[in-house]
């Protein structure tokens, strides 16, 4: 892990850009502090990673993954997920308790969002009745973020989805004000709509006035 680590570091080092960092930081409201590198150069130390590293077992795949996350840029912390993505052999069941702590610790919708559509999301499509009732928990969960993951986690899931799990989490959400909560909810019927569009509109027929007007309107951009 040292050896990986001085090669991340050493690459987005190389590529840093002190004054595109403060904007950076802004834009994500965060202190957190970054390189300053765009995702087109981030992306190329992550193919780099990829031909250099490649975890060879599920441990070295988690070992991997912590330790970039628990370096201090935000850049580290998106090769942590980019890791965690792009290694899919490793995507399953057993690393959910992974994905979770990526959640809990991330707490902002750039690294949430991610691992919530294709680390979550692909566990859940792999394994739905084993993984549904952690979805069922996680959507009453207090922590806004795991909530949110709990919507989102269908959103590629397409003819797949389980349409009645995705209504539920939709209408026990629907008086929430978090705005993060109000927008997945719009997301994930604006997304089921692109298959199933006669059904999302029955669903907003019925309990559309309970969804905040966000959730409406995003759900309904494309019927």
């Amino acid at each position: 892990m040292k050896e990986l680590i001085a090669f991340v570091q050493g690459e987005l080092s190389a590529r840093a850009d002190p004054a595109k960092a403060g904007p950076m930081a802004a834009y994500m409201k965060t202190a957190m502090p970054f390189y300053g590198i765009p995702t087109p150069e981030r992306r190329e130390v992550a193919r780099a990673l990829r031909r250099s590293y490649p975890p060879m077992t599920n441990d070295e795949y988690r070992r991997q993954v912590l330790a970039l996350w628990g370096l201090p840029h935000r850049e580290e912390k998106y090769l942590a997920i980019g890791v965690a993505i792009s290694n899919k052999e490793f995507i399953g069941k057993q690393n959910l308790d992974l994905y979770e702590r990526l959640i809990r610790e991330g707490q902002w919708w750039d690294f949430v969002d991610g691992v919530a559509a294709d680390l979550v999301g692909a566990v859940l499509a792999s394994d739905r009745l084993e993984i549904a009732p952690a979805m069922r928990r996680w959507i009453d969960d207090p922590d806004m973020w795991i909530r949110r993951t709990a919507i989102l986690s269908q959103i590629r899931h397409k003819a797949n989805t389980d349409e009645r799990m995705l209504f539920d989490f939709c209408r026990r959400r629907a008086n929430e004000k978090e705005f993060f909560i109000r927008k997945a909810i719009g997301w994930a019927l604006r997304e089921y709509a692109k298959v199933e569009p006669t059904a999302v509109r029955g669903f907003l027929a019925s309990h559309g006035q309970k969804l905040s007007g966000l959730s409406v309107r995003e759900a309904a951009k494309h019927l």
